[in-house]
Formats: structure tokens, C-alpha cells, sequence
């Protein structure tokens, strides 16, 4: 079927809509540790802003601590104000050598408008996933238009084009629900 493309090219760009809810959720702070609430932030190294990830060792010792192992000594006072200008609010801790983060617990209200913000993103992911089906049922229907289909071959792909969709509005679902009980976890 000619249309076949069309659907491939759909479903690739669904799932980089998927992957990037994914990352917007891992820098959720949840009050458990993970070091990609911090790997992202931004560092002044030399001049240059470079992410933690690229200047340390980001381990999780245990479930409440991120530790932090600059490649460069030189490099900790640096980590320690670009995590203290960023939004995550978590006080570094360091001894000259090692930082660590030590997560604190999550308010009740805070938890509330955490589960809100993962609404709001997927939300805004299944708007982006319903913009793309339009887009692709506007190709098939010129596709129609151009003698390259028939009608009923139109038809078929845009049933195709629902059913992929419909599957990743569900799994958005499932990625929200997921996240939502990670957050609400005491």
C-alpha cells in the first residue's frame, strides 16, 4: 500500500513525542533519587555551560541520596551554585571531593501539583500526537486527490492511522498513571 510510509513516518514521530514525555517525567523530582533530576543542569566548566553528566559520576547510594564524583576536583564548587541556581531545590552537600544530594520529603500539596504538571505535559504530548494524525490523514486524502489511491484504500489507511493513535494516546495514559503512583508514593 502507498500509504504505508506515511504510517511508518507516523509512528516515528509519535514515538519521539512519547520518548520526549519520558524525559520531561524523569526531571520530576519525586523525593526518591535519581540522578537525571540533575544530570541535565548546566555547569559553567571553563567558560563553557556543560552538563553534569558530562563533568561527574552520578550514582544513587541509597534511595534518598544522589552522589555526585567530579572527573575535576576543581569542578565542585561550580556543580554545587549551578544546583543551587536551578529550580530542582535540593541543597548540595559537599566535603571537597564528593557532593552529595540528600532528597527531601515531599509535601502533600507539593506531591498535588507535581501529579498536576504530569498532567499538563501529557496533555500537551497528546495534543502533539493528535496534531500529527491530522497531518497524516491530510497526506493520505491528498494521496486520494493525486489518483495514487483508491477510496477505499484512503479509508483504510486513515482507520490505520486511528488505531496508532488511539495506541499512543494509551500509552501515554500509562506513562501518567505510572508517574502520578511514583509521585503520591510516601
Amino acid at each position: 500500500m502507498p500509504y504505508k510510509a506515511q504510517i511508518k513516518e507516523l509512528q516515528a514521530s509519535m514515538q519521539k513525542a512519547l520518548d520526549h514525555l519520558s524525559y520531561q517525567f524523569k526531571e520530576i523530582r519525586t523525593g526518591k533519587a535519581s540522578p537525571g533530576i540533575v544530570e541535565d543542569i548546566k555547569v559553567d566548566y571553563y567558560g563553557v555551560p556543560t552538563p553534569i553528566k558530562s563533568l561527574a559520576n552520578l550514582t544513587v547510594p541509597d534511595p534518598r541520596t544522589i552522589k555526585i564524583e567530579p572527573f575535576d576536583v576543581n569542578c565542585v564548587q561550580p556543580i554545587c551554585r549551578a544546583i543551587q541556581a536551578s529550580p530542582v531545590g535540593i541543597t548540595p552537600v559537599d566535603d571537597g571531593r564528593v557532593i552529595r544530594l540528600p532528597m527531601p520529603e515531599l509535601t502533600e500539596e507539593r506531591r498535588r501539583d507535581l501529579t498536576k504538571l504530569t498532567k499538563k505535559y501529557s496533555e500537551d504530548t497528546k495534543v502533539n500526537i493528535r496534531n500529527l494524525r491530522r497531518d497524516c490523514i491530510e497526506k493520505i486524502k491528498k494521496m486520494e486527490k493525486d489518483k495514487l489511491l483508491t477510496e477505499d484504500q484512503r479509508k483504510q489507511g486513515e482507520k490505520s492511522v486511528q488505531t496508532e493513535t488511539d495506541n499512543f494516546i494509551k500509552k501515554v495514559d500509562e506513562l501518567v498513571k505510572a508517574k502520578d503512583t511514583e509521585i503520591m508514593t510516601l
